[in-house]
């Protein structure tokens, strides 16, 4: 049975590394029988334009009716001055949580031919395979009050409020747990408990929890403090879980450490498995449209989607040793290039990891 995957190009240079990473789905289905009935939708900006939402009824529809999701990028400058309720992340916020998209996962892993693109020594980052688990359909970004409104005084006054039930921690914690349990043991729960309640919840439910997990190493960090040892000493993480902020923040930080934004994917999944996948870079406006765009995230995400939502493990590991070996020859979109390699464009790196893609 074919796999139904929804594919939402969006804004920005998402278009140009859709098209580039649809080149990578054909091979697989050409070479390796992989069989994938592909949608198209609009959302974000492109879907303002042409409607006036950042996320179309039809587009929630399709997404819902999807075995998985394939987004590129949503956002630029040409949306920045609309209505904040009808901007380009809106659409992404209110996707998440209509599908109940609650667990982010963002990998932070350091190929080997790339560690003198890092910013960090070698030494420090070589090696480097982070799992960050963000939260993603609570805290800050959607809790309620919000806004902005005007003091008697006439200022002005600027509102978020960072809520968190214990259900909603309890679920990614468990899922922090699960994964850490098939990676090396370890995880990290990085919270602000010493200044925030919320996150005092955080640390007092996620402790709770370990004794479920006694083969789990716990350990706790204040995001302050996991901010600068991302940096000081980034191999001492395994497993991180935190909030939908802290993990917003950390996961950008720690694309640095492997070189560029333009080569994380990430993941965001329901309680069912069934997940959106996206890079974790913007949708960069100031070189769309011009073949300059690094399209591995995108990539690495569509192996992602393969392994985390549609069960096809083998096809995912293909494409990861076809990303891999194509580094290894020397092939380097901007974002990555250092002196002696190949600089290519966008849709020349996709066709370089089909060309290595092999059983």
């Amino acid at each position: 049975m074919a796999h139904k995957v929804l594919i939402l190009a969006g804004d920005g240079i998402g278009p140009e590394i859709m098209d580039a990473t649809e080149l990578v789905i054909d091979a697989l289905g050409e070479r390796f029988g992989l069989e994938v009935l592909i949608e198209h939708a609009q959302m974000g900006g492109a879907a303002i334009d042409d409607c006036g939402e950042p996320l179309p009824a039809s587009t929630l529809d399709l997404a819902r009716s999807s075995d998985a999701i394939l987004l590129g990028a949503v956002g630029g400058p040409k949306w920045e001055k609309i209505d904040r309720a009808r901007r380009p992340e809106r659409g992404l916020l209110a996707l998440r949580s209509e599908l109940e998209l609650f667990c982010n996962l963002r990998p932070a892993v350091l190929f080997a031919p790339l560690a003198a693109s890092s910013t960090l020594k070698a030494e420090v980052v070589a090696g480097l395979d982070i799992m960050i688990i963000r939260e993603l359909t609570g805290g800050i970004y959607f809790g309620e009050p919000r806004g902005i409104e005007e003091a008697a005084d006439g200022t002005r006054i600027g509102r978020n409020t960072m809520v968190y039930a214990e259900h909603e921690i309890s679920r990614i914690a468990r899922l922090g747990f699960e994964i850490a349990g098939k990676r090396q043991g370890r995880l990290c729960s990085v919270d602000k408990a010493n200044v925030l309640e919320t996150t005092e919840l955080w640390r007092d439910i996620v402790t709770s929890l370990g004794d479920d997990y006694p083969a789990i190493e716990l350990s706790h960090m204040y995001v302050d403090n996991a901010a600068m040892q991302l940096v000081r000493n980034p191999k001492q993480f395994d497993v991180i879980v935190t909030s939908n902020l802290f993990g917003d923040v950390l996961s950008d930080l720690a694309s640095m450490l492997t070189g560029s934004i333009g080569m994380l994917p990430s993941a965001s999944l329901d309680a069912n498995g069934k997940g959106m996948f996206e890079p974790v870079h913007g949708s960069a406006p100031d070189i769309a449209g011009q073949n300059l765009a690094n399209p591995l995230a995108t990539i690495q995400s569509l192996a992602m989607m393969l392994r985390y939502s549609l069960n096809e493990a083998a096809n995912a590991d293909r494409i990861e040793r076809a990303v891999a070996q194509t580094l290894e020859k020397g092939f380097r979109t901007g974002d990555i290039y250092s002196d002696g390699m190949q600089q290519i464009g966008t849709l020349e790196m996709a066709q370089q990891v089909v060309e290595s893609l092999s059983a």
